[in-house]
């Protein structure tokens, strides 16, 4: 039984602005059913006693003071930017007239 269909595919290549061709979405929506497949697989293995970690070795996080550094001119924040408009930087409207979804 396959657990993503070619709907859900083409939804989410859209929502990313992804162009598939037809071939392109079938091999996606296998490739994504098999990972979903793989992620099945794995919820059947017990975990049970097995303490969370985040490393396989117990390491200390280094932590430095949180002291505020010297205020970067806004100029120079701006220097390299693609666009800017005096010292705020300049980007492209990405949600004009875009349906809901």
């Amino acid at each position: 039984m396959s657990r993503i269909d070619r709907e859900d595919v083409e939804r989410v290549a859209r929502l990313a602005r992804l162009r598939l061709s037809d071939e392109e979405a079938a091999e996606m929506t296998a490739d994504l059913d098999r990972i979903l497949g793989y992620v099945d697989l794995l919820e059947e293995v017990s975990t049970e006693g097995v303490e969370p970690t985040a490393h396989v070795i117990p390491l200390a996080t280094p932590l430095r003071d949180d002291v505020p550094a010297e205020e970067l001119p806004p100029e120079v924040a701006v220097a390299n930017a693609p666009a800017s408009e005096g010292t705020a930087f300049a980007v492209p409207k990405v949600l004009d007239d875009e349906a809901e979804g």
